[in-house]
């Protein structure tokens, strides 16, 4: 195996990254709500793994998880501040250099400046300088990368969007080959599996992976499906399936194939639709936490989401306030494998 390797999200983890949302983030007009979400979560996350939890206002945060029943000896709050709470996107990105964690900080342009991102871009130098990932080495690269924009199966395949990482306002002067180069140099790939198809409407990262289709145990690709004919989403997110089905294993055969339910459309107090996701979810020891849109389909997606992760206690989030701001579960959160806080 390549000295050099970007671990699987189900592998042993000391912990998740979060980041609390308060006035001076864009959750500002419904903060009540988006905290209240903010806090289901937590509170969940800390039953299974260690939480470094970003913060603003420490008194606000302490106060609500303790009320909800957080294991708040487990709850590490970190004064760090940034633009906004998607920390799967400019939080650190961690590898396993012979058979130690390195923590990448990759540069962080605001989906390919949409959005102020300075705090966000300084984050994880400043976490490091915080002294909150303990001794792991930090090393900074200088290509724009968003955590939600690839995902891996831990053996050296990475999975992506060409919306995202062959988009100009990320890599205006890279090609797709140029791109795989970075990927096998920074992440450790030997190979790239790249989609061309697939989108969701209300989805203002240019197409993250992670909202479409993600590596699960056993060879398994679990994909957001579409079975609404007349619903703008069927053509691309059927045509994505069929590039999922054409991929193979390093080994040569096909990947088992998981279709997570299609939720019923979303939409703002404007109209506008929203991008809800059953592939969004969060992998921790022993768990997975699953966005629920308290739709019908929720309880699909939850049977679906545990035969991929046999084992594990399977816990539905809900997340029909993030997806008002464009992300949801796993968009929210950044898992720091095991010997990170060590």
């Amino acid at each position: 195996m390549n000295a050099l390797r970007l671990p699987a999200e189900w592998e042993e983890q000391d912990g998740v990254l979060i980041a609390w949302p308060h006035a001076g983030t864009d959750w500002n007009p419904i903060l009540a709500r988006a905290q209240h979400t903010f806090t289901a979560l937590i509170t969940e996350a800390s039953h299974h793994a260690r939480v470094l939890l970003a913060i603003e206002d420490g008194k606000e945060a302490f106060r609500a998880l303790k009320n909800a029943g957080a294991v708040m000896e487990r709850i590490t709050f970190c004064p760090v501040s940034y633009d906004d709470t998607w920390i799967r996107d400019y939080g650190p990105i961690t590898v396993i250099e012979r058979h130690h964690p390195v923590c990448l900080n990759f540069k962080f342009n605001g989906w390919g400046g949409k959005y102020k991102s300075s705090l966000d871009n300084s984050f994880t130098t400043r976490l490091k300088e915080h002294g909150s990932v303990g001794g792991t080495h930090l090393r900074s690269i200088q290509l724009v990368l968003e955590g939600g924009s690839i995902d891996s199966d831990g053996q050296g395949t990475l999975l992506t969007t060409s919306s995202c990482n062959t988009h100009p306002n990320r890599h205006a002067h890279l090609t797709p080959a140029d791109v795989e180069r970075a990927f096998q140099t920074f992440l450790g790939a030997s190979r790239v599996l790249w989609l061309h198809q697939g989108r969701l409407a209300g989805d203002d990262t240019d197409g993250h992976v992670d909202m479409l289709a993600r590596f699960a145990p056993h060879d398994t690709l679990l994909y957001q499906s579409c079975n609404d004919p007349l619903d703008e989403h069927f053509i691309e997110l059927s045509a994505m399936a069929e590039e999922l089905r054409a991929f193979r294993t390093t080994a040569g055969t096909p990947y088992r194939m998981l279709a997570l339910p299609w939720p019923s459309a979303k939409h703002d107090a404007e109209g506008h639709r929203l991008p809800a996701s059953y592939a969004n979810f969060l992998v921790l020891n022993g768990a997975v936490l699953v966005p629920l849109y308290a739709d019908p389909q929720d309880a699909h997606a939850l049977s679906v989401i545990g035969q991929a992760f046999p084992g594990r206690k399977i816990i539905g989030i809900d997340c029909s306030v993030l997806i008002i701001h464009h992300g949801s579960l796993h968009c929210s959160t950044m898992q720091l494998p095991k010997g990170v806080l060590a």
